[in-house]
C-alpha cells in the first residue's frame, strides 16, 4: 500500500485518505505518493470508459479506499454534469491532436478534478468518523475558483471559501465566482495577484494558532496543493493516449508527446505522474505564457520568481511561484527531502532557487519548456480557426505555439496532443479579437458574435451568466489575508453551532 509523504520530510507519512483531508502537511511540505510502480498497460485502458479508466488509476494511487466507495466517488463526478458522453473528448488537428478537457460544469478542466474531490473527501471523513466541518481554502487564477464551487456548493460538512485576485481573471471567470449560489460557499477578491492569494491559503493552512478557540472546524484545500485533486488529473492522460490507439493514430507502446498549458504545474504533473506509472508517454512540453518562470527553469535550472508580473489574454496562467513543482523536484531528486526544504526555503527568502546540474539533466529527460507572447497567442487563435475550423481559447494556444516551436526545433514527429484547458467561451472578447482584429467590449455580445462566426454553441452555463444574481462584492487587501481567513473560520464555526 502506497504511502503519502511531506515533501519536505520523508518520515512524515500518511495514507491516501488522511492526506486529502489535510490538503497541505503539517510540516508545509505537499503530500506525494511514497513510490510509483509501473502498472499501466493496454489491458487496463484500451476499449473501456472513463469510469474504468479513473478506477484502474484511482485504486492504484489511493487503494486505502475500496473498491466500491471509489466506483461511487467516480460515478456521482462523472456524469450529465459532463456534455460529452466520452468526458474527454479529442479532436484532430493539422500536425496534432486536442484533448478537450472543458466539456464539465463549468467549462475548464478543473472540473475533472474538482467534480470528484468532494466526493473522496467525504468518504475520507468517513473512513476517520471525522465530524468537523472541513474548512476549504481556495486560491484561483480563474478557473479553480468557481470549478471549486461547483463541486463543493451545498456538500455536507463542507464551507468552502475562494480568493481570487481582484483585476486578473476574465470578466467571465469572474462572474461565474460571484453569482455562486450555496449555503456554505464565500468568495473574496484581493488586492494583489493569484500568488498572493495562494501564500495567503498556504500561510493558513501552515498557522497551527489559527484554529485556536475555534472548535469542530478543520482546514483543507481545493487547489492542486492537494493530493485529491492531482491524482485525477491522471486518468485524461490515460483516456487520451487510449483514444490514439482505438483511432489507429498508434500502436500501444509507441511514444506520444503532451503539450501542457502549465501555471501551477499540477496539470504537467499529473502526466508525468502518468508516464512514471507505465503510459507511454515521450516528452512533456511545459507551456508558460509571458510569466515564463518554468520555461527559464526547465531550461537553466533556476527558478527565479524575481521578475516583473505580466496580466495577459490567458490568466489562469499568470503565476511566478508554480507550488507543484515541489512535488516533481521531490520525486525526481529520490525523495531528497532536506534539498527540497533547502531549495523552498531559497525561494521563500530570496525569492530564487538553482538545483543540482544532475537533477537538472534527470528533469530534462522528460520535460522540456517553451513559452509564447502575446501576439503569437493571438495569431495562433486566428491561423487554428482559418486552417482547421476549431475555436480554441487562449491558454490551449499558448500550449499549441509551444508544441510547434518544439516541433520546428527538435523535428520530432512524434504524435502530439494538446491539452485544451477552457472552452473559448470563456475569453470570448480575447478569441473573437484575435479571429476577427474587432474588439467587443462587452464579454456577453462577444460570446454571441463568437458563436456566430464559428456556428458553435455557447455552453449552458456561460450564456445564462450575465442574468445571474451577484453574491459576493467583498475585496481585502493582501495584508489583511490570515485576519479575514480567521474570521471567515470562526463565521463556519458559528454555523456549525
Amino acid at each position: 500500500m502506497p504511502h503519502y509523504i511531506s515533501t519536505r520530510d520523508k518520515n512524515n507519512r500518511t495514507l491516501s485518505h488522511n492526506a486529502i483531508i489535510s490538503g497541505l502537511a503539517n510540516d508545509g511540505g505537499l503530500y506525494t505518493p511514497d513510490h510509483i510502480e509501473p502498472f499501466i498497460d493496454a489491458d487496463l485502458i484500451l476499449h473501456k470508459s472513463y469510469w474504468e479508466i479513473a478506477l484502474a488509476i484511482l485504486r492504484n494511487f489511493l487503494d486505502d479506499y475500496s473498491e466500491e466507495d471509489l466506483l461511487a466517488c467516480i460515478k456521482g463526478a462523472y456524469d450529465n454534469k459532463f456534455d460529452d458522453p466520452s468526458i474527454v473528448p479529442v479532436k484532430k488537428l493539422d500536425g496534432c491532436h486536442l484533448l478537450e478537457l472543458w466539456h464539465g460544469p463549468t467549462s475548464a478542466f478543473k472540473d475533472l478534478a474538482l467534480t470528484i474531490l468532494p466526493h473522496l473527501l467525504l468518504k475520507a471523513k468517513e473512513m476517520e468518523d471525522d465530524h468537523d466541518t472541513i474548512a476549504i481554502l481556495t486560491a484561483t487564477s480563474g478557473d479553480t475558483g468557481k470549478a471549486a464551487l461547483s463541486g463543493f456548493a451545498d456538500v455536507k460538512g463542507t464551507a468552502i471559501t475562494v480568493f481570487y485576485p481582484q483585476i486578473g481573471v476574465s470578466a467571465v471567470q469572474k462572474q461565474q465566482m460571484i453569482t455562486t449560489t450555496g449555503d456554505n460557499v464565500a468568495v473574496i477578491a484581493v488586492n494583489g495577484n493569484f500568488d498572493d492569494c495562494q501564500r495567503m491559503v498556504k500561510e493558513a493552512s501552515n498557522d497551527k494558532d489559527l484554529l485556536n478557540g475555534i472548535e469542530g472546524v478543520s482546514i483543507s484545500s481545493a487547489n492542486s496543493i492537494n493530493a485529491g485533486r492531482l491524482i485525477p488529473q491522471v486518468v485524461y492522460y490515460c483516456s487520451a493516449y487510449a483514444k490514439l490507439i482505438e483511432d489507429g493514430t498508434i500502436h500501444y507502446g509507441e511514444p506520444v508527446n503532451f503539450a501542457v498549458p502549465t501555471g501551477n504545474f499540477g496539470n504537467i504533473l499529473a502526466g508525468w505522474l502518468a508516464k512514471k506509472a507505465g503510459l507511454p508517454i515521450g516528452k512533456l512540453i511545459c507551456a508558460s505564457n509571458r510569466n515564463n518562470v518554468l520555461a527559464d527553469f526547465l531550461k537553466t535550472g533556476t527558478y527565479n520568481a524575481n521578475r516583473e508580473f505580466y496580466k495577459t489574454m490567458s490568466p489562469s496562467m499568470d503565476i511566478l511561484v508554480s507550488s507543484n513543482l515541489e512535488r516533481m523536484l521531490c520525486i525526481a531528486s529520490g525523495y531528497d527531502t532536506e534539498l527540497i526544504n533547502t531549495l523552498m526555503h531559497d525561494l521563500n527568502t530570496t525569492g530564487q532557487f538553482t538545483i543540482p546540474k544532475d537533477l537538472l539533466s534527470t528533469i530534462q529527460k522528460d520535460f522540456i519548456g517553451y513559452w509564447c507572447d502575446e501576439e503569437t497567442c493571438a495569431k495562433t487563435i486566428h491561423d487554428t480557426f482559418q486552417i482547421d475550423h476549431t475555436v480554441i481559447d487562449p491558454h490551449t494556444a499558448v500550449g499549441l505555439a509551444s508544441l510547434q516551436q518544439y516541433q520546428k526545433e527538435t523535428g520530432d514527429a512524434a504524435p502530439s496532443v494538446v491539452l485544451s484547458t477552457a472552452s473559448p467561451y470563456k475569453f470570448s472578447r480575447s478569441v473573437y479579437n484575435a479571429i476577427t482584429g474587432k474588439d467587443i467590449e462587452d464579454e456577453y455580445e462577444a460570446m454571441h458574435a463568437l458563436s456566430s462566426l464559428s456556428n458553435t454553441s455557447i455552453p449552458v452555463n456561460l450564456s445564462s451568466l450575465q442574468e445571474k444574481e451577484v453574491r459576493f462584492t467583498e475585496v481585502i487587501n493582501k495584508e489583511d489575508g490570515i485576519a479575514r481567513i480567521k474570521k471567515r473560520l470562526e463565521e463556519i464555526a458559528h454555523e456549525k453551532d
